[in-house]
């Protein structure tokens, strides 16, 4: 399957999330072409979670047999992770993410340049995208549109 077709399962798990009643956030990891987790964003339901986000919870599934070949890993996700995601991903050494769209407000795409002199090479992971921006777009705008609205009460 290609990266598009990685995107479409991500953009599933992203609109299952918005149905359950979470952000519109969708992450899979991918080893030799097969899909070992899914992660649905669970930063709302079925509690306040900020740790709840779509790539920490797909980070959660993966057998832990399989982590040896985190390098052969590939992260989608239909939002550019965040400073949390991004930390995660490459703490485990994740070794490709792709992503939809862009997270204007809090995206992590430019730690990259700003990593200490261990992930040069080969341990700093290929970051690609966005590659759906038209379609995952939204998502952001619907993700930040909620989050932004949220009554105080609601995080309690």
């Amino acid at each position: 399957m290609s990266d598009q077709d990685w995107i479409e399962v991500a953009i599933r798990m992203a609109l299952e999330a918005e149905a359950g009643g979470n952000l519109p956030i969708g992450s899979i990891l991918v080893l030799d072409n097969e899909c070992i987790a899914e992660g649905r964003n669970a930063v709302l339901v079925p509690h306040y979670n900020p740790g709840g986000h779509a790539e920490i919870m797909a980070i959660r599934q993966v057998d832990p047999a399989l982590w040896p070949r985190a390098r052969d890993m590939t992260c989608y996700s239909t939002l550019e992770p965040c400073m949390m995601c991004f930390g995660s991903l490459l703490l485990h050494g994740v070794g490709r993410v792709v992503y939809g769209a862009k997270d204007q407000q809090g995206g992590a795409e430019y730690l990259l340049g700003h990593l200490p002199e261990y992930y040069d090479g080969r341990n700093k992971p290929e970051w690609v995208g966005p590659i759906a921006q038209e379609r995952c777009h939204p998502f952001y705008q619907r993700a930040h549109d909620c989050f932004i609205n949220l009554p105080c009460g609601h995080l309690e």
